[in-house]
């Protein structure tokens, strides 16, 4: 391709990219296919002569495209939000056409520079402690590995990377039952085990039980066992719980544990003054991660960790080989060593264009929104007659399901609201998802993507009320 052939291939991508935000309000928010139907579409052998652009756009449009759920669509409303905007997609495509290695100073030194300053921003944006030191991990589920690693090294005296786990005294890791999945997938890889991770029991706002963590800590210590780290969670996926963060603390204190804070989702909501309650405790935190690749309109993937003392994080994971040596020493910051992967993309540009463009007070406005339709949207559950909130609403997911006055059978309830929510995703309007709190099914609605409106909650909240009665008189009849 030359590079009037590109330059002209990048003007009808450009295109394409903006009248798919134009139309995006337009398309079923999940894809309308069946397993197998995009993998019959393509050919068994890749093509032997080069094929023309216009073939690749047709079949983007024809084969893709209607294979793909839209995460941008304004009616997603499943999972938590995994945001795009304008700016930071244009921070993709320049970051791709520089298409830079930014593993140390040396291999990009404006990368890693502004990777610092960036941080510092966010730092000061979400109210955090001028102690800690920012790297940007690809998923917070790689920072929990950097913060369960660190914490494994330091309760075996920097010998675990050494002689490995055999010689040691098993380590347990404390979570609460709501924990993300990504807790036991991190005990998994960094050795320690799932027979060694205590999932902690919740009250009835499904946030961790501080009283019950002492006790877990206490026996395994008398068992001979080595508590290591605790995890807690601000906005837990299932219902969006809040972990009790000083109380917790005061704990690790006293038993010397690491104390790894994971508010992937809801860190975003800490630019917001009003919700920094969430985080008080946060200066005996050892380390914190949250995603603005969720919440604050930057572009998967980009997961902001923090770290008390990084020294230890080095420690942990810095390698030097003689290929990787370079004249500016510890004389500048090398990434590399602050992260699992070698290799790391320029994931800092997009977060300096996303937060230029709209400014901390158009972010600031923009989360706001989210959290108030959510209120709204809690009001309006909370008024109907045959629908109940499950679980409270601190910020913007509802936890909630149909429940008939007239059924009181939890099983036949459970199977009613599965049956509810894979109508309402099955006509494409609106998609979302289901957790179990207490064992029971209920429909999460999660509302954060970048470009919801009132108007899109209130349609899918209608289209929930009118499947939801539409099935209720299935069933008396």
């Amino acid at each position: 391709m030359t590079p009037d052939e590109f330059r002209a291939a990048a003007h009808r991508a450009v295109d394409w990219m903006a009248d798919y935000f134009e139309t995006v309000a337009d398309r079923p928010v999940r894809a309308q296919v069946r397993p197998g139907d995009i993998l019959a579409q393509l050919p068994d052998h890749p093509p032997q002569a080069a094929e023309p652009i216009d073939a690749l756009f047709a079949d983007l449009d024809r084969i893709i495209l209607p294979g793909m759920t839209h995460w941008q669509h304004p009616s997603f409303f499943a999972y938590f939000p995994a945001n795009s905007s304008p700016p930071s997609v244009i921070a993709e495509m320049l970051t791709a056409a520089l298409g830079a290695q930014c593993m140390s100073w040396q291999t990009s030194p404006a990368a890693t520079e502004l990777e610092q300053q960036v941080m510092i921003w966010l730092r000061t944006m979400l109210g955090l402690p001028d102690g800690f030191e920012g790297v940007i991990q690809d998923t917070a589920s790689t920072a929990t590995l950097c913060a369960l690693l660190s914490a494994r090294e330091k309760a075996t005296g920097y010998r675990a990377n050494v002689d490995g786990l055999s010689n040691q005294a098993a380590l347990t890791v404390y979570c609460s039952r709501e924990c993300h999945s990504s807790i036991e997938k991190d005990v998994m890889v960094a050795g320690i085990g799932r027979e060694n991770l205590r999932k902690i029991a919740v009250d009835e706002s499904f946030a961790m039980q501080p009283e019950d963590l002492e006790q877990a800590i206490r026996d395994d210590r008398a068992a001979g066992k080595t508590p290591a780290a605790v995890v807690a969670a601000i906005g837990t996926t299932g219902s969006s719980a809040i972990d009790p963060l000083p109380a917790i603390a005061k704990i690790c204190d006293r038993h010397g544990l690491w104390l790894h804070v994971d508010a992937a989702w809801a860190g975003s909501a800490l630019i917001l003054p009003e919700h920094r309650y969430m985080i008080e405790g946060i200066e005996r935190a050892d380390s914190f991660v949250f995603n603005p690749h969720k919440w604050l309109f930057t572009n998967f993937d980009c997961s902001a960790y923090f770290i008390r003392d990084p020294d230890t994080l080095l420690r942990t994971l810095s390698i030097l080989p003689e290929y990787l040596k370079t004249r500016e020493g510890e004389a500048v910051r090398n990434y590399r060593d602050w992260g699992v992967q070698l290799g790391r993309r320029f994931r800092a540009l997009k977060l300096w264009f996303v937060i230029r463009s709209f400014g901390v007070a158009g972010l600031q406005e923009r989360l706001r929104q989210h959290i108030d339709m959510a209120q709204r949207l809690a009001r309006d559950v909370e008024a109907s007659d045959d629908f109940e909130l499950m679980a409270p609403v601190p910020l913007a997911l509802l936890c909630f399901r149909y429940r008939p006055a007239e059924m009181s059978d939890e099983t036949q309830i459970d199977a009613l609201n599965e049956q509810l929510l894979e109508s309402v995703n099955d006509t494409g309007a609106t998609y979302l998802t289901h957790t179990r709190l207490n064992g029971r099914f209920v429909i999460r609605f999660s509302i954060g993507q970048t470009m919801t409106e009132w108007p899109h909650v209130e349609d899918a909240w209608r289209l929930l009320q009118r499947s939801a009665r539409e099935l209720g008189a299935q069933l008396a009849s």
